[in-house]
């Protein structure tokens, strides 16, 4: 089997290594608060861009819009003036996805730079819909590696926090969705947590309604 292959998640169904979680964490956090870009090692796999998935586009992004044509663009819905979405064909492919490849990779979007599904992985949430099967196979391999204890219950609490909004769907905003759902156990994974003196450890806890949904409305006003 070739390397293309193995990489492949059409080809292959083995585990890929995800990182180690901490400086998974701390990448995700940067894409997350300055739009950083994302390190994904993607190989072969274009599932994000095969998902029937829309791509927002801010006005701030010149270069993107610069080698995207306007035609494939419209007024991203209650967004501001000059938001738009690039939509998808017929085959839920992005327009500019050519031979497999992203035909401008290096003026994409933002959307698509910060875009990390391991994100899914780290929150135990599994893609939803036909067009997220590739997305969702790769989701599956994915395997975290952890520095130490304290490493790996920060994932478990990022998994308990996606287990919570799953339970809470009706009481909390931005939470119907799988991909909210994940990004969202990532974001406020902490109030999952409890520094235990005596061990000096990290354990897990659940915190009250209440405080989950003030950090989500805290949250969702800093993204507005």
């Amino acid at each position: 089997m070739s390397p293309v292959e193995r990489d492949d998640p059409t080809k292959a169904d083995g585990p890929l290594p995800a990182g180690r979680f901490s400086e998974w964490a701390t990448q995700m956090r940067h894409a997350l608060g300055d739009g950083q870009d994302a390190e994904v090692p993607c190989g072969s796999c274009s599932g994000c861009c095969t998902a029937s998935q829309f791509v927002h586009i801010g006005p701030d992004e010149v270069d993107a819009l610069a080698h995207i044509p306007s035609e494939l663009l419209f007024p991203a819905p209650r967004s501001p003036d000059g938001h738009v979405l690039l939509g998808y064909d017929e085959r839920g492919h992005c327009p500019m996805l050519a031979d497999g490849k992203c035909s401008i990779y290096a003026h994409r979007p933002r959307t698509c730079r910060t875009y990390d599904c391991r994100v899914f992985a780290a929150a135990g949430v599994a893609p939803a819909g036909a067009q997220q099967v590739a997305i969702g196979r790769r989701v599956r391999r994915w395997r975290f590696t952890y520095a130490d204890p304290d490493d790996r219950v920060q994932h478990e609490a990022v998994v308990a926090a996606a287990r919570y909004l799953g339970e809470h769907v009706e009481d909390l905003p931005g939470t119907a969705t799988p991909a909210g759902r994940a990004v969202l156990a990532f974001e406020i994974h902490h109030l999952f947590l409890a520094f235990d003196a005596v061990t000096r450890a990290w354990t897990l806890r659940q915190p009250e309604l209440e405080i989950v949904r003030s950090r989500l409305a805290a949250l969702g006003a800093a993204g507005a």
